[in-house]
Order: C-alpha cells, then structure tokens, then sequence
C-alpha cells in the first residue's frame, strides 16, 4: 500500500515547552499518544505524526494512507502548532507529498438559498452547494463560516500556504471565521441549515445572519471536531449556542440512549421543539431578565443531576458560556470522575469578549 509523507523542521526557542502541551492536546481530540526513545507519536485514525526535538527545532515526520488525509493531518498539526507557538507560522514549510493542492480541501463556497425566523432570537439559514457528505459524520458537527469584510467588493476565497493553512491575497481584509454548527443536512436536495443566535448587539456572524439573503455566497472552513460519542447515559448541557448541536444530537441518538438534556434559554418563546427517538428527557431551564452569562444556571442543574451509578456507560456533552463551561468541567471531571473519553465541554462564548478577542486570550 502506498504511504504519503510530509516532513518539516520548525526552529522554536524552546521546543520541549511546544511539544508536550501540543502533543497532550492533540489526544483530547481522539489522537492516540505513545513514545519511541525522545520521539512522541501522534496516531489519528487515518495517519501518524512523529514529533522529536532537533537542537533549538522540533522535526515533525507525517505519514498517511492518502493524499487528502495527508493535507488534513498537515492542516491538523499546523493549526494547533500556531495555536501554542504563533511564532511558527511563518516558520512551517512542508516538504513532501501534499504540496500541489492551490484550494484548502476543507473550504467550500455555498449559496443562501433561503431564511427562516424559527424563534425570536433564532435565525435559520438554508445553504446550497456540492460535497456535503463531508459535513454528515456526528463526531464533527461544526464549521467555520467565513464573513466577509465590509471593505471587500468582492470575497476574498482562501489558497493553501507553504505551511499548510489557508493563506490570502489580502491578509489585512481576512474574513472574520465564525464556529457554527451545522444543525441538519439533506444529501439528497443539496442543502445545509445553521441556525445562528441573533444579538443585539450585532457581531459579524450575526451580522451576516441578519443581511443573509437568497443568491448571497458563503466561504465556509470545516467540518470540525466536538460531536457526539457512543454511549448508554447522555448528559447534554448548553445555552442556546448550544441548542442547534444539542437538537442534532439529540435525533441522531438511538431509541436505547438515555439521558438528560438541560438547555438554558431567555423565556417560554425561545423554547423549540425537539425531536428524538430516545428516551433523554429535555429539561428547558430559563433565566428570565437575568443576561446570558452572568447566572449559575445551567452549571447548578448539572450539578443536581443523578448519574447512573450501575456501570452504564455515560457521554455528557456541553457547550456554554467560559464560565459556566469552567464551572461544568471541573464538575464532571472532580465530582464525577470522568475520563476525557467520557465528555467533551466547549466554551462557545466568552461574555465581553469576541470570538477574536476570545482566541487571542
């Protein structure tokens, strides 16, 4: 069988401090960690990477069944190297197979095709484009979408960088990327909905939501990480940030699972009507006057759920504000005792900050 490979040499001032938070990381989503003398190994499900400190530089070896996923295990490793050493994105130059693809595989145009107010702060948009399939899979139900900037006449559409990310034409006119989750797909008619949350006051994303209309073009990044894992218990927990991940979960859950969902909303009118053919029940928990984020909520009502204690296996799942999600971590994790297999918890949001302002931080 043929194997493809990608090789680069990454100067770092102190590599050893890169590598190992890098490495510990990359198993949170899924990656099998293990050592071979100084050499740390990366296995994903369809390649390995090899991390190893070289002097002043970590070398890092790829290798993959294909080509394509050879591109994603690069783009996979170089993002989350930047993301711990920001420095290097200017240093990374692949060499190997993968150097001969001009548009990010894990970009696609898409086109509004039409929009629907679906509750009083929930916008839905329906997207038309080709090669949806990549987006069906339940362990990767996000994406990035890309809203362009108002100075741009035209949109800007991303290239591959000799570092593996997307590079453009214009760095200072970038996109704004903004994490949406895709809440339901129809392979056969073509389309994609995402229900974004509207804001007041309005980001980019909501912004976009808002001006969406049919015809308009859409760049979107993805799919992503953070979806749902086999299990018997489910425990989902989120605000309505939340609530489209949570909704398609819940009815792709079988009719054996069961569980508790608690979503946080405003009032009455927020609550949607959800379908499942399990036996989770839903539990709407609102907040009335009080802002979103500045309540103990949601963290509260997890902590006063019962967990089967009879060997069940169990999945609790969580997207909220950063510090309800800080709050809800530490719960299931020190009160509970859950390994990383057993739940993954996101901080959609950060309250005060933009998403920017949030990568940044």
């Amino acid at each position: 069988m043929s194997r493809y490979r990608a090789q680069a040499v990454v100067a770092l001032p102190d590599p050893e401090a890169v590598l190992a938070p890098l490495c510990e990381h990359l198993t949170e989503h899924g990656a099998a960690l293990s050592r071979e003398g100084s050499a740390r190994i990366i296995r994903f499900e369809k390649g390995e990477a090899r991390f190893q400190r070289q002097g002043r530089a970590a070398s890092i070896n790829l290798e993959a069944g294909d080509v394509e996923a050879l591109y994603f295990l690069r783009l996979n490793v170089s993002a989350h190297l930047v993301e711990y050493a920001p420095e290097a994105a200017s240093l990374i130059e692949w060499r190997g197979d993968g150097n001969d693809f001009k548009r990010p595989l894990n970009f696609h145009i898409l086109e509004v095709v039409r929009t629907a107010e679906i509750a009083p702060h929930m916008r839905r948009i329906t997207f038309a484009g080709g090669n949806l399939v990549r987006f069906a899979p339940m362990t990767a139900l996000h994406l990035n979408l890309l809203v362009q900037r108002p100075e741009c006449k035209e949109p800007q559409w991303p290239t591959v960088g000799q570092n593996g990310l997307m590079q453009w034409a214009k760095p200072e006119l970038r996109p704004w990327f903004r994490k949406y989750t895709v809440r339901a797909l129809d392979l056969e008619a073509g389309t994609m909905d995402i229900d974004f949350v509207i804001h007041e006051d309005a980001g980019p994303g909501s912004d976009f939501a808002l001006k969406a209309k049919p015809g308009d073009p859409v760049g979107v990044a993805g799919p992503g990480g953070g979806g749902l894992r086999e299990a018997q218990w489910y425990l989902f927990a989120g605000d309505e940030t939340a609530l489209p991940a949570i909704s398609r979960m819940l009815e792709h859950l079988p009719a054996s699972a069961r569980g508790r969902a608690l979503i946080e909303v405003q009032d009455e009118r927020e609550i949607q009507s959800l379908r499942t053919g399990s036996a989770v029940e839903v539990e709407w928990l609102l907040r009335g006057d009080a802002e979103a984020g500045t309540t103990t909520l949601l963290a509260d009502a997890v902590r006063a759920v019962d967990f089967p204690t009879d060997g069940t296996s169990v999945f609790a799942w969580a997207g909220c504000e950063f510090d309800a999600f800080r709050a809800i971590r530490m719960h299931l994790r020190e009160d509970r005792g859950l390994g990383k297999q057993d739940h993954l918890v996101v901080a959609y949001w950060r309250r005060g900050q933009s998403e920017d302002e949030v990568r940044r931080t």
